[in-house]
């Protein structure tokens, strides 16, 4: 006990080094043993048994303190009272096998009872500083702090139902606030029992029918396993759960027909479940698998015709007479009654009293009057009918006015909005005819104005004046107008590239249009695409010698004066470009180049597409670009 007092000392000294304030706390409180498995409690030997070894040679002897000293003791000798014990057991159950090898174990063994000794006086000390005392202090709370959620309920999990003590296996997802209750009733329709015969179990323990899957602390998306028994298994066994058909086809099916009138109806189609086998009257049988594919005609009944109203059969020749006539036989019968020596009981006979006798007249009137409440009833429907139909022709009447005064209101912004559009930015004559006709209404308007309020000298200084406003007026009208000629210009040539350059359309038989591209409109998109490329603006400078060369190589397919023209001026921009010339500088020369390219694209020879656009004779186009050699002397000045 010497050598286990040494390491106890030991390591209460580290300890109070360490943790002074955790020693003072466990002299108020007694020490708690944890008990830990076989496993752990060999790997918390060999760990303490190493530090006990470094802390010896390391740390310092120090005096501990008796009530200390007095529980660690009482704790030791437990401890190797109780092991003890299991060492006695162990060498009984193997004196018989391994005598020898008991031998070898001896060391072993008390190796073991001092690493468990050290490890519960450790366990002993380092419990008593784990405890805390319960204090008035008041802390610093987070009011922004995550207040911890509340499990999901409305989650689903996936259940596991055992049928014991078969061990089918069957797997569905519940969810969790679903009670027990519920899923019995689920279970008697599908074992066909009770729900009263049905017991749940979970973990071997009974579950009561109020409790959820919640309950029994099952997660969202969690997996659980329970098992299902019978609470009287000789008289109302479980069953086996019968696997569903995939797919079972009804009795009575609804199927939606679209009528000639364009609207859908539901046509309730009642299924003939035919046990012969369906005759072979016409079609294709496959010769590998046998397969048979009907023809439709031959297999279903015919489409019936709409009536049109012409009667195609008589009543007369399709209809059998009848006639019935009644006839009376003789029959010959005998009756008797009472009399001398012969006795006729009465009792089964029936007294017979006449009732009111009712006229013709009065029968004919009580069918009238019934006539008559039949025709009132009938009628009252009727009026019904007209007067919803009326009612609805008056909602609909009433929102189509609605929908018109919208329609005449949001016109006449629109009309207004274009006037003033208008007059604002002019495109076309009329645009420029409307102002005229306004400035001239204006002018008539002031002079009228100035020859009645004024005489003399104020009146020309007056007219003066109004002639330098109209002046002005109809300079910036000028200006209105070359801007959208510009503008019309530039847009009738796009318009004329995209016609030349679109597809040849025509229509089918069924509405549809048919598209194909030729030729000729592949070569006349091509030209397009290069105009549009070369009066493109804000191009960098390679991408600009990009454009004038795919141009030059383009144009260089004809020889004439016009493409010879082309490629010198594409030849003289590039070397300015070379050179560094500022674009303000080249927008002339690049005009002339958009220019004479159009020229080239409206030209037959070039672009054949051109010649069914143009309105022009082209016969002397043709003569106008034939090619001509140039003079070698020849000098062009641009």
């Amino acid at each position: 006990m010497s050598e286990q007092e040494d390491m106890v000392n030991e390591i209460d000294e580290k300890n109070n080094e360490n943790s002074p304030e955790e020693n003072d706390d466990s002299k108020e409180e007694p020490a708690v043993e944890i008990p830990k498995p076989e496993e752990e409690e060999t790997k918390d030997n060999n760990i303490s048994d190493e530090k006990v070894d470094d802390k010896s040679e390391k740390d310092d002897e120090k005096p501990n303190t008796a009530e200390e000293k007095t529980e660690i003791n009482n704790a030791n000798q437990k401890d190797a009272t109780r092991d003890e014990e299991e060492k006695n057991d162990k060498e009984t159950s193997g004196e018989n096998a391994e005598n020898g090898a008991l031998e070898e174990n001896v060391p072993e063994v008390k190796e073991d009872e001092t690493r468990q000794q050290i490890n519960a006086e450790k366990v002993t000390i380092e419990t008593t500083g784990m405890s805390t005392e319960v204090t008035n202090e008041e802390h610093e709370t987070d009011p922004h702090a995550a207040s911890p959620q509340p499990p999901v309920i409305n989650a689903t999990a996936t259940v596991k139902f055992v049928l014991m003590p078969s061990g089918q296996v069957h797997t569905m997802a519940c969810a969790l606030n679903q009670t027990m209750f519920d899923l019995k009733v689920h279970f008697a329709t599908e074992l066909r029992m009770t729900s009263d015969t049905i017991v749940f179990m979970y973990d071997g323990n009974g579950v009561d029918n109020n409790v959820t899957l919640a309950d029994l602390g099952v997660g969202p998306n969690g997996a659980v396993q329970m098992e299902i028994s019978s609470s009287d298994p000789v008289n109302n066994p479980l069953k086996q759960l019968k696997p569903k058909p995939e797919y079972i086809m009804p009795d009575v099916i609804t199927v939606k027909v679209l009528r000639d009138s364009g609207e859908f109806e539901d046509v309730v189609v009642e299924i003939e479940r035919s046990v012969h086998r369906k005759p072979f009257i016409g079609g294709y049988r496959h010769r590998l698998n046998g397969i048979e594919y009907h023809h439709a005609a031959a297999q279903t009944r015919p489409k019936v015709k709409p009536d049109d109203g012409i009667e195609k059969f008589c009543r007369d020749t399709q209809t059998v007479r009848e006639k019935n006539q009644r006839q009376q036989t003789h029959i010959d019968t005998s009756t008797q009654m009472t009399g001398i020596g012969c006795y006729v009981s009465n009792m089964t006979d029936k007294l017979l009293v006449p009732g009111k006798y009712q006229t013709a007249d009065e029968y004919h009137e009580i069918i009238l009057m019934k006539v008559i409440i039949l025709q009132s009833y009938f009628r009252r429907w009727q009026a019904k009918r007209i007067v919803a139909s009326l009612k609805i022709d008056l909602a609909k009447r009433l929102d189509w006015e609605r929908m018109e005064e919208i329609r005449k209101i949001k016109e006449k912004e629109d009309r207004i909005r274009k006037e003033f559009e208008r007059r604002m930015n002019p495109k076309s004559k009329e645009d420029f005819d409307l102002l005229y006709h306004a400035l001239e209404k204006w002018r008539k308007e002031e002079l009228a104005a100035i020859d009645t309020s004024m005489e003399g000298a104020r009146r020309k200084a007056a007219l003066c004046h109004l002639l330098d406003q109209e002046t002005q007026l109809l300079a910036s009208i000028g200006r209105h107008k070359l801007d959208a000629s510009a503008d019309n210009k530039q847009q009738e040539i796009q318009k004329f590239l995209d016609t030349a350059a679109g597809p040849k359309r025509w229509k089918a038989y069924d509405g549809k249009y048919t598209e194909m591209d030729t030729a000729y409109t592949i070569r006349a998109k091509e030209l397009r695409d290069i105009y549009n490329s070369l009066t493109m603006r804000y191009l960098t400078q390679d991408e600009r010698l990009d454009v004038l060369l795919t141009l030059k190589h383009t144009v260089k397919e004809h020889d004439c004066k016009l493409t010879q023209e082309i490629i010198e001026l594409i030849d003289r921009e590039a070397d300015l470009l070379m050179r560094g010339v500022k674009e303000g500088n080249l927008d002339g020369l690049r005009k002339r180049i958009s220019t004479l390219f159009l020229q080239y694209i409206k030209t037959p020879t070039f672009n054949p597409e051109a010649a069914r656009l143009l309105k022009v004779s082209q016969g002397w186009v043709k003569g106008l670009f034939t090619p001509a050699p140039i003079p070698a002397n020849a000098v062009r000045t641009i």
